[in-house]
C-alpha cells in the first residue's frame, strides 16, 4: 500500500499571505503533489488550524522564534494558518477535504503548537491517529511533500520514520521551505534518519517501479 502525504499544502505558507508565513514557492507545489498522489493508493491531508487565543501567538515579525516557555508551543510565530481564513484554505487545485482518505487538523487547541502530523503535541504523548491508521491500512511506502521543509515536513517525516517500518520517501519538487540553512540541515537530518529524498516525482515513480 502506498500512501501520499500533503502536508500543509496551505495559502498560509506562500507569498498569497504576505503578512502570515510566507515562503518564496509555497504557491508551486501543487502539480508535484498531484503527481505523486497519481502514484498512490491514498491520500492524506494535514493542515495547519489555529485559534486567534493561541497562546505562542506575537504581533511582530521579528519575534517569531523567540521562546514562549511553554512545552507543547516552545517557540513564539505571528498569526497564520486561522480556521476560517484565507490562509487557511487548501492551495488551489488540490483536492477538497473531503475527498482525503484520511485529515489531520494540528494546532487546533490555542496550547499546542505541534510540528509533525503523527502528535498533537510536541512531547509526542497525544497521537493524531496518523500512525494506527497506516499502520491498519498496512502502508509500505509514505510519499511526503508540503510546506515548510524545515518545520512540518521535516518533522512530520521524523515522526514517520520512527513510528513505522514503512519506506519513507520525500519529493523534493514538493517541497518549499524557509530558510537556505534550516533547510539544507532539514534534508541532512531527514536523510540521515532514514528517509529516501528524491528529486521529483518522475524520480519517486522510477524508484517505485523498481522496488
Amino acid at each position: 500500500m502506498i500512501v501520499s502525504i500533503d502536508v500543509d499544502a496551505q495559502k498560509t505558507f506562500t507569498p498569497l499571505c504576505p503578512d502570515e508565513l510566507p515562503i518564496i514557492g509555497g504557491d508551486e507545489i501543487v502539480a508535484e503533489l498531484n503527481a505523486q498522489a497519481a502514484l498512490a493508493d491514498l491520500r492524506v491531508m494535514t493542515k495547519d488550524a489555529h485559534s486567534p487565543h493561541a497562546a505562542w501567538l506575537c504581533a511582530h515579525r521579528h519575534e517569531i522564534l523567540q521562546p514562549t516557555g511553554l512545552v507543547n508551543a516552545p517557540e513564539k510565530w505571528v498569526a497564520h494558518a486561522m480556521v476560517g481564513t484565507y490562509g487557511f484554505e487548501l492551495l488551489d487545485n488540490l483536492p477538497a477535504e473531503t475527498d482525503y482518505d484520511f485529515c489531520v487538523w494540528k494546532g487546533v487547541s490555542p496550547e499546542l503548537h505541534p510540528y509533525g502530523a503523527c502528535f498533537h503535541d510536541v512531547q509526542e504523548r497525544l497521537s493524531t491517529g496518523l500512525l494506527e491508521w497506516l499502520q491498519a491500512r498496512r502502508a509500505r511506502t509514505v510519499l511526503v511533500g508540503g510546506l515548510a521543509t524545515d518545520y512540518c515536513v521535516k518533522s512530520t517525516v521524523l515522526q514517520l520514520l520512527r513510528g513505522g517500518d514503512w519506506c519513507v520517501v520525500v519529493n523534493q519538487a514538493a517541497c518549499r521551505g524557509m530558510a537556505a540553512d534550516t533547510v539544507a540541515a532539514a534534508w541532512a537530518e531527514m536523510a540521515a534518519a532514514g528517509a529516501l529524498i528524491l528529486a521529483n516525482a518522475a524520480a519517486v515513480d522510477a524508484f517505485l517501479q523498481a522496488a
